[in-house]
């Protein structure tokens, strides 16, 4: 019997009103850093035959604030905030996120690359016409958001995965930037570090007023330190909205799932 905390159907999607016309600095309210309008994305097989991976998705997150992206394993999270960073283009659809963005990987080890933390979270501003006394004061700024300070001149090969990833999350942060996306930076982590992890994006939030984050989880515990959620299942976008309610929402079709099986 499949767990119905992992598999929760949808009948029929609920999509958020959004702009029907393209997306453009110009007609996005500065209350918004992330939006997309009618995403779709669909991938050809060798054989010719096209597969959709995202139909018809739609979403808007406002500023300053952390949200997730939640839904059963193959529903398409991770390719949609791809798409939200750049990595894939969309086959349809409009997108528009605020820059400068930043995108942190599952896996820290494709993100910390340099051999102590001050010299990683460094690393990114070398693009930048900075003094040194400026690339210290972002370096500190940012490792201090995410409670690293401690570790600055410690050797990133003898940091756990969750103490990397901070890492990962305060290279971002040093460059400034205004939208950070994250993709289930929690999977390969110990209890003790998915906690560390998950608080130091909300800290940094929360001490900075200006950095928005959209996170992609399955873990439903992950919802308390949200202030808003979208949940997708098969491709779509199922529902859209604060945290409490997505909770709720997500609950009730759980419930609903067990009662059915169990008649």
């Amino acid at each position: 019997m499949m767990n119905p905390s992992k598999l929760i159907h949808a009948s029929k999607p609920f999509v958020p009103p959004v702009h029907s016309i393209p997306l453009t600095r110009t007609n996005v309210t500065e209350e918004i850093s992330i939006e997309g309008c009618n995403l779709s994305f669909s991938v050809t097989t060798r054989q010719g035959k096209t597969i959709p991976i995202l139909k018809d998705c739609s979403l808007r997150i406002p500023s300053g604030q952390f949200w997730m992206l939640l839904g059963p394993n193959g529903c398409g999270k991770s390719t949609l905030l791809k798409i939200l960073a750049g990595l894939l283009n969309p086959t349809n659809g409009t997108v528009y996120v605020k820059r400068p963005r930043s995108f942190v990987f599952q896996n820290p080890d494709h993100q910390v690359v340099m051999p102590t933390v001050e010299a990683d979270v460094a690393f990114g501003l070398g693009k930048f016409n900075l003094t040194r006394d400026e690339v210290k004061s972002r370096v500190s700024k940012a490792v201090n958001a995410v409670s690293m300070f401690k570790y600055l001149q410690r050797s990133v090969q003898t940091l756990s995965g969750g103490q990397k990833q901070r890492v990962a999350i305060a290279g971002a942060l040093a460059e400034a930037c205004k939208v950070l996306l994250l993709d289930e930076l929690t999977t390969f982590l110990d209890e003790s570090d998915q906690v560390g992890v998950i608080k130091a994006v909300r800290n940094s939030l929360d001490s900075s007023g200006d950095v928005t984050a959209l996170w992609v989880t399955h873990r439903l515990e992950e919802l308390e330190y949200a202030d808003g959620a979208v949940y997708m299942e098969n491709g779509r976008v199922v529902m859209h909205g604060d945290a409490a309610s997505i909770m709720d929402f997500i609950k009730t079709r759980q419930s609903a799932y067990i009662r059915e099986i169990s008649s």
